[in-house]
C-alpha cells in the first residue's frame, strides 16, 4: 500500500509540474505575441528609415552589375538594346548612378548592341534611347527613396510621405508582413492588390514598393539583400521589378564606388 501511495504522490507531483511548465510556456508565447503585435506608427517607421539613410553620409554612388530580363521584359529590352528577343532570358550590363539629393541614372548596355538609360533629376524623367519600362520604374523608385535627402530625418520623412501618397500609398496605415524570410513593416492598406511600401523591421531599410502607374499597370519594385561588400547599405545587392505579378527584370550589383566623382552631365 505504501508503494502504491508513493507512486500516486509521485505521479501527482509530475502532473502538477508538467501543468506548471505548460502554463509558463503558454504565458511566454502570449507575451511574445503581445510584444510582436505592436506596430510602430508610419511616421516613426519612415523617420527611422530616413535617419538610417542620413547616417550613411552618401553623396554619390556608382554601382556596376548585371541585368537580366524575363517574360515580356525580354522583348522590350531586346528592342531597345538591339538584341535578339527569341529567348526566355536576356542579359546585359547595368550601371546605377546616384547623386544625392534626387539625381539618378540607370543604364543598360549590350556588349554588341545599344546603350540606353533613364535619368531622373529633380523628379523629372529623361530617356536616352528606346525606353525599357522596367528600367524606368526601377530608377524612379530608387531615386525617390534611396537618393532622398532633407535637413533632418523628420523633414526626410515628410518628403517620403508626400511621395508615397503620390503613388496612392497611405503611409499612416501600418501592419506587419514577411518578405524574403524577414519581418517587415507594411505601410498602406492591407490586401494583395493594395498600394504599399514595405520596410525591413531589422535595420529599417526599404524592402519593396507596390503601386499602379497612370495606366493602371501594377508594379512591384523589390529591394533585396543589403550589406553588399561593394556598396554596403547604400543600395541593395539585388533589385527586382515585377509587373502584374510577373518578374520582368533583375539587377545584381557586382562592384561599386560610394565616393564616385560623377559629372553633372550624366543627369
Amino acid at each position: 500500500m505504501r508503494i502504491l501511495s508513493a507512486t500516486k504522490a509521485l505521479s501527482k507531483e509530475l502532473f502538477e509540474g508538467a501543468a506548471v511548465k505548460r502554463g509558463l510556456l503558454v504565458m511566454g508565447v502570449l507575451a511574445s505575441l503581445s510584444a510582436g503585435a505592436y506596430v510602430l506608427p508610419g511616421g516613426s517607421i519612415l523617420r527611422r528609415m530616413m535617419g538610417e539613410r542620413e547616417e550613411l553620409n552618401l553623396s554619390a554612388l556608382r554601382a556596376d552589375g548585371s541585368l537580366s530580363f524575363y517574360g515580356p521584359g525580354v522583348k522590350e529590352a531586346g528592342a531597345a538594346l538591339g538584341l535578339p528577343a527569341d529567348r526566355p532570358e536576356l542579359q546585359a550590363d547595368g550601371t546605377v548612378y546616384l547623386k544625392v539629393p534626387g539625381r539618378c541614372r540607370f543604364e543598360a548596355k549590350a556588349l554588341e548592341g545599344n546603350t540606353v538609360a533613364t535619368v531622373v533629376s529633380g523628379g523629372r524623367k529623361r530617356v536616352e534611347g528606346t525606353e525599357i519600362p522596367a528600367l524606368t520604374e526601377a530608377v524612379q523608385q530608387v531615386c525617390a527613396i534611396l537618393a532622398a535627402r532633407a535637413g533632418s530625418a523628420v523633414e526626410g520623412r515628410e518628403v517620403v510621405e508626400t511621395y508615397l501618397r503620390s503613388l496612392g500609398i497611405e503611409p499612416r496605415t501600418t501592419s506587419l508582413g514577411r518578405f524574403g524570410g524577414e519581418v517587415a513593416y507594411v505601410l498602406g492598406g492591407q490586401g494583395e492588390g493594395k498600394p504599399q511600401f514595405w520596410v525591413y523591421k531589422e535595420g529599417f531599410k526599404p524592402a519593396r514598393v507596390r503601386y499602379k502607374d497612370g495606366k493602371g499597370t501594377a508594379w512591384d519594385v523589390r529591394f533585396l539583400d543589403y550589406n553588399s561588400p561593394a556598396t554596403g547599405d547604400a543600395v541593395p545587392r539585388t533589385l527586382e521589378v515585377w509587373r502584374g505579378g510577373e518578374r520582368v527584370m533583375r539587377y545584381t550589383v557586382l562592384s561599386g564606388d560610394t565616393r564616385a566623382k560623377l559629372a553633372d552631365t550624366l543627369f
